[in-house]
């Protein structure tokens, strides 16, 4: 990370905990719900199979940029399907870092050819070893690995939603990724309950059993991109919701945190670590906030 973002995030954060605000620094855009795979735990995706004019996108990420938001993620649906006449996924990273965004990441399933170098971090969506993986995803996991192999660059990290599918399978993930050219860390988030997925979900005592796995290969000098400190709160759902300091604008409306705000009751189970994460530090957490600087500063 450049000196220059790390004093601009740095300033955001004594801001908004000195004076209790409320403005925003993380920003998702979704670029189409159009996706090639049907995925168990998913609810988002070919809904309506629309992939987003560039030149909305465009001012989207405009609209974002004069919000405050200086991280950046694009999602779907599949970010890699994207594709507006001569333009592709990659144009809209070029773009956003031309624009200003500080860190611009983007999330993939991996099935696709990898050849986006100016992201910062590209998120794949990694559950589990092959035959769970399959078992959730399809009959792609050699295909992502092979993906991985060819990619033009090194700013991979596995994406893993725990499940009651493959929430015995976080050592293998951790392996795959200490272990696997192109990937520098997994990032870990647990299942939320969206409508029809409902029994996917993980009760406090199975989320307890995987953060204590996940710490275990942190101890073995695995690279996981969580924050060990949150566990406690990600646990027990005691982190405040939603993040007032992230948004998600889809199709020009904007949404605080993320999509399923809307969801009646669903904000209570939120499985995303990166939610309690921020929360946390933008509350002041102290130790939260030294366990990000030392994660952020070797990932990111």
């Amino acid at each position: 990370m450049k000196l220059s973002s790390f004093m601009h995030f740095a300033k955001f954060g004594i801001k908004t905990i000195l004076f209790n605000k409320k403005d925003v620094i993380l920003g998702t855009i979704i670029v189409t719900d159009k996706c090639n795979l049907s995925c168990k735990h998913c609810s988002v995706n070919n809904i309506n199979c629309v992939i987003y004019p560039y030149e909305q996108i465009k001012k989207e990420m405009e609209k974002l940029y004069n919000m405050g938001v200086r991280i950046l993620f694009f999602c779907g649906g599949e970010t890699l399907l994207y594709k507006d006449k001569d333009k592709t996924i990659r144009d809209l990273v070029i773009e956003a870092k031309n624009m200003g965004f500080l860190i611009v990441n983007l999330v993939t399933n991996g099935t696709l050819p990898i050849n986006v170098p100016e992201a910062d971090l590209i998120l794949l969506s990694l559950d589990g070893n092959r035959g769970k993986h399959n078992e959730i995803r399809g009959d792609t996991y050699d295909t992502i690995l092979e993906n991985i192999k060819n990619a033009t660059s090194d700013n991979i990290c596995f994406y893993m939603a725990i499940n009651q599918i493959n929430k015995d399978c976080i050592e293998d993930v951790c392996l795959l990724a200490k272990n696997t050219k192109n990937v520098r860390a997994v990032s870990f988030n647990f299942h939320t309950p969206y409508p029809n997925t409902k029994h996917l979900y993980l009760n406090k005592e199975e989320k307890a059993v995987c953060c204590e796995k996940i710490a275990k290969m942190m101890k073995e000098k695995v690279p996981v991109f969580n924050l060990k400190s949150a566990f406690k709160y990600i646990i027990n759902n005691t982190f405040d919701t939603p993040c007032n300091q992230c948004v998600v604008i889809e199709n020009g409306k904007v949404s605080t945190c993320g999509r399923c705000i809307d969801i009646p009751n669903l904000c209570e189970k939120c499985g995303y670590f990166f939610v309690a994460e921020y929360t946390l530090i933008f509350k002041g957490n102290i130790k939260v906030i030294f366990d990000m600087l030392k994660t952020y500063l070797k990932y990111i």
